[in-house]
C-alpha cells in the first residue's frame, strides 16, 4: 500500500484548547470534535498517517484532547508551527504576535512528511466524497508533463456559506479540462438567495454564482512543494516592511496561484457536491450539531465513530 499522508492545519487552535473554543466544541453524539471525523474520512479513504500542525504552548492539552486516542489507531507525528522559525538572516519584526499563515504552516510539515499529503483545516468538515477523490489522485500513475501536478476539492460555493454572517473563501476560474485557473481570497461572502451570493470586496458589492467552485484550503501535494515553499518564504520574508509586519501572512492560495501563473504547476480540481460544516459564528454550533445528527440518522456515521 502507498504510503499518503494527512496533514491538519491546527497551529490557529487558542490556548484554551477544550475549553471553550468555538470552532472545536464537541459536535458529535459522543462529543466527537470535527477534526475527529476528517481524521475517519481520510483513514476511510486510504490515508495511513497523521501529521498535526500545532504550536508548542498547546501540545499537552492537544495530545489530551485528541492526539493521544488518534495515535492509537493510525501512525501520527506532530510538528510546529511558531513565528520565530524562519530562515537564517531574518528576524521576528518588532510587535509581531502571531505566525505566518498557512503557507509557513504546511512548510514546517517538511520534517515529516516524505509522501504525497493532503492538507485540510483544523476547524472545517469536509464530507467523505473529497477525501476520496484526492487520494485517488495522489496515488494514480500520471505521465509527467513537465509541472508539478497537484489537486484541490473544488467545494461548491453555496454549500460553503454560514447562515449567521459573512465567510472568506478562495473563489476559483477552473477552465474546461477542470484544472484549476487561478483562485482569489475573497472576504465578505454571504447568502443572498438559492442562486447567487452578495460579496462586498473593498466596499463594492458584486453577485457570483452560487456554483462557482472554491477552495476550503483542501489540497492534494507531492513532496516537492516544500522546495517551492522554502524558496518563496524567504521571497516573503524580504518584501516585509513597516506597513504589513504585524499583520503580512504567507498564504498557500496565494503560493498555488503564483506557480500556476508561472505555468509551473497543473491543479486538477475534484469537484465534491458535499456540504461543509464549520463553527465561524457561535450561532453556527447549534446548526453543525443538527447537521451531524442528521448524517447519522442517514447511516453515513456509526454510533461509534472509529469502532
Amino acid at each position: 500500500m502507498r504510503e499518503t499522508a494527512l496533514v491538519i492545519m491546527a497551529a490557529g487552535i487558542g490556548s484554551r484548547f477544550g475549553q471553550g473554543i468555538k470552532q472545536l466544541a464537541a459536535v458529535g453524539p459522543n462529543g466527537e470534535i470535527i477534526m475527529d471525523y476528517s481524521i475517519h474520512d481520510a483513514m476511510e479513504a486510504g490515508f495511513n498517517k497523521v501529521v498535526f500542525i500545532i504550536r508548542k504552548d498547546i501540545e499537552a492539552v492537544f495530545k489530551e484532547v485528541i492526539g493521544n486516542r488518534i495515535e492509537k489507531i493510525i501512525p501520527v507525528s506532530y510538528v510546529f508551527q511558531a513565528m520565530d522559525d524562519i530562515p537564517a538572516g531574518f528576524s521576528v519584526p518588532e510587535g509581531r504576535v502571531k505566525p505566518w499563515g498557512t503557507g509557513q504552516a504546511v512548510l514546517t510539515a517538511k520534517k515529516a512528511v516524505d509522501c504525497p499529503f493532503l492538507v485540510i483545516n483544523a476547524d472545517d468538515y469536509y464530507g467523505k466524497e473529497a477525501f476520496k477523490k484526492i487520494h485517488e489522485f495522489l496515488v494514480a500513475d500520471r505521465a509527467d508533463n513537465g509541472k508539478k501536478q497537484y489537486c484541490m476539492a473544488g467545494f461548491i460555493l453555496g454549500n460553503t456559506l454560514s447562515e449567521n454572517g459573512a465567510v472568506t473563501r478562495g473563489v476559483c476560474t477552473v477552465d474546461d479540462s477542470n484544472h484549476l485557473v487561478d483562485v482569489v481570497e475573497t472576504p465578505g461572502l454571504i447568502r443572498k438567495d438559492n442562486l447567487t451570493v452578495l460579496a462586498d470586496r473593498n466596499g463594492s458589492i458584486i453577485d457570483l454564482a452560487a456554483d462557482r467552485y472554491v477552495s476550503m484550503n483542501m489540497w492534494g501535494f507531492t513532496p516537492d512543494i516544500f522546495d517551492e515553499l522554502e524558496s518563496r518564504f524567504s521571497t516573503f520574508l524580504q518584501g516585509i516592511d513597516e506597513t504589513n509586519s504585524k499583520k503580512a501572512e504567507f498564504l498557500l492560495p496565494s503560493i498555488v496561484d503564483e506557480l500556476l501563473k508561472l505555468d509551473q504547476a497543473e491543479v486538477t480540481v475534484l469537484e465534491t457536491r458535499d456540504k461543509w460544516f464549520g463553527v465561524t459564528y457561535a450561532d453556527d454550533k447549534k446548526l453543525v450539531v443538527e447537521a451531524f445528527k442528521k448524517l447519522y440518522e442517514q447511516g453515513v456515521y456509526n454510533s461509534k465513530l472509529f469502532g
